[in-house]
C-alpha cells in the first residue's frame, strides 16, 4: 500500500490513520479492512491488530474520517481520527483489566478447588446455589464484553472470537443452571460452572498478557515520542511551549537539556548524544555550522541555534512518521493470515457443530457432547493468528530503529531478509563523501592558478561533493554565465567568452576532446586511487586545459562491513560513476572483487536491473540524488541518512549514521524478523491444527482449551519480544 500512495500523482492520493476499538482477533481486522475498502474513493486499507490502528489510502477529496468511522461502525466497532503516538502509555485501561481479572480469579477459584476436590475423591464442594451465584457474576459481569462483541460481530453479518468466547461459556453456565433447576430434591447434579468462570479468567489472563506484551513491542516507537521537550528557552531567555517555536527563532540549549527543534549552530559548542536518533553511541562534537535535531541530549557546553524546522518537519517527527508506518503496514506473508482469518471463525462454528452432532448420535449424551463442542470453540480462538506478525513487525522495526536503522514499511522488511547481493554506491557511501583537491596538472601554457581560477568559477553553483572541494581551494574567479549541470558527467558553463566543461572522462569524448599529453598524467592518478576531473574548453578552440585530481579516506569500518557481508554469504559490487582506476583501488583496499565504474545515474539502474535479471536479490545503498534511480530499481534501497532527502525518501531503509556496518545489520534484522514472524504463524497455526482434533476427541476439557487458547497468544506475543534485545547494548 506504501508503494500505491508513492506511485500516485502529487495531491491524487492521501493516507488516513484510524484508531479502531473492539477487535479482539484476525477475523476482525479483516472485517474492518472489508469495511473500510468498500467505502467510495478508498484505494486500499491496512488493519494492524496489535496496534489497533488501520491506515486507509484513499482518492484527494474523496472519504473523509467521517465516512470511514461510519462504515466502521456497520461493521460492528468504533474508529476515530489517530491521535499522535502518545509519550507514555494510558493506565485506565490496564487498571479495568487488572481489576476484571483479579475478580475473575477470586471469584473462579471456590469453583475450582471445588472441581478438584471431586476429581480427587475430597467431598467438599459448593452447594449448587453458592456455584450459579459466583459464575453468574462471571459470566454477566465480567463475560460481558464477549456478549457485547459477539453480537455486534453478529449484527454485521459476521462472527469472531468473541462469539466463539461467549457461545462456549453460555452453552457450559446453561448446561449447568438447567441440570440444578431440573435435579431431584436433594441430588447434586453434574455441574460445570466451573468451565464457563475459569474458561473466562483464563481468556482475561490471556488477554491482559497479551496487552502488556504488546505494548512492549510499541515501547521503542513511544519512546522515539517521548523525546521532543515541551518548551524552548529564547535567546532573550523567555521560555515559551514548544508549539510556539517558528523557523527562525534562535533558541538556547544548556548542557544536560534536549534540543528541542532542529536547528543550525550559531554560537558554542559541545557534545552531543544522538544515540536515540542515529543509534550512535558516542557524542558527537558540535561547533558553528553544524545542524542538530530535536530529541538529541548536549552532554556538555551550551549551543546558541537558529531553528530550521519544527513540528512535523524535524527529523524526529520524520523519523516517528517512518517507524509508525512500518508497524501500521503488512508483509506480503500476512495476505495468508488474512485469506485465512477471514473464514476461519465460521469453519471453527461448523467443528463445534458437528462435534455437538457426533458425540450425541454416538450416544455419549447432550452434557458430553456439548462440553466436548465447548471445548473446540475455545480452543481455536484465533489470537494468535492475528498477532503473530504485527507483533514481530513492531518489535523488529522498533529494535531497528533504537540502532539507527529506519525502514520504511513491512514489505521492505520482508524483501531484504532475501537479499543475496548488495551493490554499493562508492563517494559518501564506502568514503567519507568530502574529497579533497590533492592535484592540480595544467596544460602546456597553464599554470595550476589558472586551471584552479577557471575551475572554481564552474563548480560556483554546484553542490556535488567535488564542487565542495574545489570551493574550499577557491580563489578569486570570474562569473560563469549559462551554468549547465550534466548528471553523472560534470558541469558546463561560459567563462570570459569561452565555453568550458569540467567533469569526467566521458565528458571529455562526448565533446570530441583529445586527451592528449594529460592522458598519461590522468592514468597515472588513477592508479593511485585519484578521482580525476578534465577541465576542457569546447569554444573557440576544443582543447583541454587541465585536470583535477581527487582523493577521499574509506570510511571508518568499511572493509569490515564488507567482510562481515561476505561471511554471511552475500555478494558484493561497487557501483560508482567514479573511474576505474578510483574505483578499483578503493575496491582492493576494501576486498571487493566485482567493480562497475564510470556509469550514469540511469545506467545504475540498469545494471541493478541485469543484477535482479541474473537470479540475484539486489540491496542498493547509497547517499545522493544520483544514486536515487538505482535504490528504486532494486529489490531493497537503503538511503545513508548523512545524504539526501531524495535518495532517503527512495530507499526501503534509511540508515541514519554513515556507518556502512548498518548494511549487515539491516539484512540481520530483517531475516531474524522475518524468522520470528514465520515461527509466530507456525505455532498459532499449530495451536489450531493440534488443539482441535484433541478438542473434538474429549481429551480437552474446556478449562484446559482456555488455558491453551491464552497460552497461544502468549507464547506468540513473547516471542516476538525476544527481538527487542536485538542489537541491546
Amino acid at each position: 500500500m506504501t508503494d500505491l500512495l508513492a506511485a500516485a500523482p502529487a495531491g491524487a492520493r492521501t493516507s488516513l490513520d484510524l484508531d479502531i476499538t473492539g477487535m479482539t482477533c484476525a477475523s476482525c481486522s479483516g472485517r474492518v479492512e472489508r469495511a473500510l475498502r468498500r467505502v467510495p474513493g478508498v484505494l486500499g486499507a491496512e488493519v494492524n491488530l496489535a496496534t489497533n490502528r488501520a491506515r486507509v489510502i484513499r482518492e484527494q477529496g474523496s472519504a473523509d474520517a467521517a465516512d470511514l468511522a461510519a462504515a466502521v461502525r456497520r461493521a460492528g466497532f468504533d474508529a476515530r481520527p489517530a491521535a499522535a503516538i502518545a509519550a507514555t502509555r494510558d493506565p485506565a485501561p490496564q487498571r479495568r483489566d487488572v481489576i476484571h481479572l483479579l475478580a475473575a480469579a477470586v471469584l473462579s477459584a471456590p469453583l475450582l478447588v471445588g472441581m478438584a476436590g471431586h476429581v480427587v475423591g475430597l467431598p467438599w464442594m459448593l452447594p449448587g446455589w453458592a456455584q450459579v451465584g459466583l459464575a453468574t457474576v462471571v459470566q454477566v459481569w465480567l463475560g460481558a464484553r464477549f456478549y457485547v462483541a459477539g453480537w455486534k460481530a453478529l449484527r454485521a453479518g459476521a462472527a469472531n472470537m468473541d462469539l466463539l468466547v461467549a457461545l462456549g461459556t453460555s452453552a457450559a453456565w446453561g448446561l449447568s443452571t438447567w441440570n440444578l433447576l431440573t435435579a431431584p430434591s436433594g441430588t447434586m447434579p453434574a455441574l460445570y460452572y466451573e468451565s464457563s468462570a475459569v474458561l473466562i479468567t483464563f481468556i482475561l489472563l490471556g488477554k491482559w498478557l497479551e496487552t502488556r506484551a504488546v505494548g512492549q513491542t510499541a515501547a521503542a516507537l513511544r519512546a522515539l515520542a517521548g523525546l521532543r521537550p515541551d518548551t524552548a528557552r529564547l535567546r532573550d531567555g523567555q521560555t515559551i511551549p514548544i508549539g510556539q517555536v517558528v523557523v527562525g527563532d534562535v533558541v538556547v540549549v544548556r548542557p544536560g537539556e534536549r534540543i528541542p527543534v532542529d536547528g543550525i549552530v550559531l554560537e558554542g559548542g559541545g557534545g552531543v548524544d544522538e544515540s536515540m536518533l542515529t543509534g550512535e553511541s558516542l557524542p558527537v562534537e558540535k561547533e558553528p555550522g553544524a545542524t542538530v535535531a530535536g530529541g538529541a541530549i548536549l552532554s556538555d557546553g551550551a549551543l546558541v541555534l537558529r531553528t530550521t524546522a519544527v513540528g512535523a518537519e524535524t527529523v524526529l517527527a520524520r523519523i516517528v512518521r517512518l517507524v509508525e508506518g512500518a508497524q501500521a503496514s503488512k508483509p506480503p506473508i500476512q495476505r495468508l493470515v488474512d485469506r485465512v482469518s477471514a473464514v476461519f471463525v465460521p469453519a471453527v462454528l461448523a467443528a463445534a457443530l458437528v462435534t455437538f452432532l457426533g458425540w450425541w448420535v454416538a450416544g455419549a449424551g447432550v452434557s458430553t457432547a456439548l462440553l466436548t463442542a465447548v471445548a473446540v470453540l475455545v480452543v481455536a480462538c484465533p489470537c494468535a493468528l492475528g498477532l503473530a506478525t504485527p507483533a514481530a513487525i513492531m518489535a523488529g522495526t522498533g529494535a531497528a530503529a533504537r540502532r539507527g536503522i529506519l525502514i520504511r514499511d513491512a514489505a521492505a522488511l520482508e524483501r531484504a531478509y532475501a537479499v543475496t547481493l548488495v551493490a554499493f554506491d562508492k563517494t559518501g557511501t564506502l568514503t567519507e563523501g568530502r574529497p579533497d583537491l590533492v592535484a592540480i596538472v595544467p596544460a602546456t601554457g597553464l599554470t595550476e592558478a589558472a586551471v584552479l581560477r577557471l575551475a572554481t568559477a564552474l563548480q560556483a553553483n554546484s553542490e556535488h561533493p567535488l564542487a565542495e572541494a574545489v570551493r574550499r581551494r577557491a580563489v578569486a574567479a570570474p562569473s560563469a554565465e549559462n551554468f549547465r549541470a550534466l548528471p553523472g558527467r560534470g558541469v558546463a558553463a561560459t567563462v570570459e567568452a569561452a565555453t568550458l566543461l569540467l567533469g569526467s572522462r566521458r565528458l571529455l569524448d562526448e565533446a570530441g576532446i583529445v586527451p592528449g599529453a594529460l592522458a598519461e598524467a590522468a592514468a597515472a592518478l588513477e592508479s593511485q586511487g585519484r578521482t580525476v576531473s578534465w577541465l576542457a574548453e569546447t569554444a573557440p578552440v576544443p582543447r583541454p586545459l587541465g585536470l583535477l585530481a581527487f582523493g577521499e579516506a574509506p570510511r571508518a569500518g568499511a572493509r569490515e562491513a564488507v567482510a562481515t557481508l561476505r561471511r554471511a554469504g552475500i555478494d558484493i559490487v561497487l557501483l560508482t560513476g567514479d573511474s576505474r582506476g578510483a574505483a578499483n583501488v578503493l575496491a582492493a583496499a576494501l576486498g571487493i572483487d566485482r567493480v562497475v565504474s564510470e556509469v550514469l545515474p540511469e545506467d545504475k539502474a540498469k545494471q541493478v536491473a541485469t543484477l535482479r535479471r541474473q537470479g540475484a536479490v539486489v540491496a542498493m545503498v547509497g547517499d545522493g540524488i544520483n544514486d536515487a534511480p538505482a535504490l528504486a530499481a532494486a529489490d531493497v534501497g537503503m538511503a545513508m541518512g548523512t545524504g539526501t532527502d531524495v535518495a532517503m525518501h527512495t530507499a526501503g531503509i534509511t540508515l541514519m549514521r554513515g556507518d556502512p556496518a548498518l548494511v549487515g545489520q539491516a539484512l540481520d534484522i530483517a531475516r531474524r524478523t522475518h524468522r520470528t514472524i514465520r515461527q509466530g504463524l507456525f505455532w498459532a497455526f499449530a495451536y489450531n491444527v493440534i488443539g482441535i482434533p484433541l478438542a473434538a476427541g474429549g481429551l480437552l476439557s474446556p478449562v484446559v482449551a482456555g488455558a491453551a487458547m491464552a497460552a497461544s497468544s502468549v507464547s506468540v506475543v513473547t516471542n516476538a519480544l525476544r527481538l527487542r534485545r536485538w542489537g541491546a547494548k
